[in-house]
């Protein structure tokens, strides 16, 4: 099941060969420079990587249970072959606009991880990671250092400013709302790969039908707010979707229908905010809520039928909106 643990790792990875990146450095050339210098986008850069990139590049993971190299090791192996913070950033873009075993410069973590799925990832929001990766020491696991020497030889010296420096402006509802789902996906995930690594994707079902509502319920505790992931097409009844949250559902599956970029929705309810997000599939989803036959393995569809006999998950492509993140916490004072 190495192929089903590997098409997890949906954050920023590896990386690419020359020609296309000499061409990708090229369309970076032309934005503005200063943009790409400026604390506001670094600040954004950190943020953005902690929400997408962690689930799958944790800093925190031991090593050996990552399942995807960490961001340190993306930003010595890069800054090895760059001659600039452009073709710095350009590599990484080049990579993640599409994923190829010949883009990939830790050929070591290809081999252990396999490769990184596609995902519909912002050009922009990618260039902001890899400028505060570039410009900004970023965290790194215990075990990094002893590792590194091992494989190279040597030590690595993380060069950077301090992300001290860095200013950390209010938090808006949206981005206090995002935080909140990031950090429940994060653990749902974290909690789900271990269950797929010890017994497959059979148990990690399992797993799912048992413990998903009840640790959402442990981070809607910890952030004293209401978190529920509901659907229009669900799975367990008790994510099932009120009509409110219907009517935000059906809106972001025209949004991303038309193209666009989801945002997050805020409404302001008296002492109370509400915070909708859509929950959008990528090619791992499709394994238990793609097309029996196609996606979905007759083992596996055999027991989704058999822990949610009302099941109305499946049938979905990569990129539709498969569900929402339906948020409720008190304002600030």
């Amino acid at each position: 099941m190495k192929w089903t643990l590997i098409a997890l790792v949906i954050a920023v990875s590896l990386t690419s060969c020359k020609k296309s990146s000499e061409e990708n450095k090229t369309d970076y050339i032309k934005l503005k420079s200063t943009e790409l210098n400026s604390e506001e986008i670094a600040a954004r850069g950190k943020t953005l990587m902690q929400n997408k990139c962690y689930l799958c590049h944790s800093p925190k993971a031991a090593e050996e249970s990552m399942i995807a190299p960490p961001m340190i090791a993306l930003k010595a192996r890069y800054s090895r072959d760059a001659d600039s913070k452009e073709e710095f950033i350009a590599d990484l873009w080049n990579f993640v606009e599409k994923p190829t075993h010949e883009k990939a410069k830790l050929k070591g973590a290809v081999k252990r991880f396999g490769l990184m799925p596609y995902q519909p990832y912002k050009q922009k929001d990618i260039e902001a990671i890899a400028a505060f990766m570039y410009d900004y020491e970023i965290e790194q696991p215990e075990w990094f250092q002893e590792h590194w020497e091992k494989k190279h030889k040597k030590g690595y010296r993380q060069k950077g400013k301090s992300v001290g420096s860095l200013p950390e402006p209010e938090q808006s509802y949206a981005e206090i709302g995002m935080s909140y789902a990031k950090s429940t996906k994060q653990t749902l995930g974290k909690n789900l790969m271990g269950a797929i690594q010890k017994e497959g994707v059979l148990h990690a079902l399992s797993f799912c039908n048992v413990q998903a509502m009840p640790l959402t319920d442990s981070m809607a505790t910890k952030h004293n707010a209401a978190i529920k992931r509901v659907s229009d097409k669900f799975r367990n009844p008790e994510n099932e979707a009120n009509a409110e949250e219907l009517e935000y559902i059906s809106l972001y599956k025209q949004i991303l229908k038309n193209g666009e970029e989801p945002e997050p929705t805020v409404v302001e309810d008296g002492e109370n905010v509400n915070f909708y997000y859509p929950i959008v599939t990528n090619g791992m989803c499709l394994k238990c809520h793609g097309t029996p036959g196609k996606e979905i393995e007759r083992e596996t569809y055999d027991k989704i039928k058999e822990l949610y006999p009302q099941d109305n998950a499946i049938g979905y492509g990569v990129n539709e909106v498969r569900g929402m993140w339906s948020i409720s916490f008190e304002k600030n004072e």
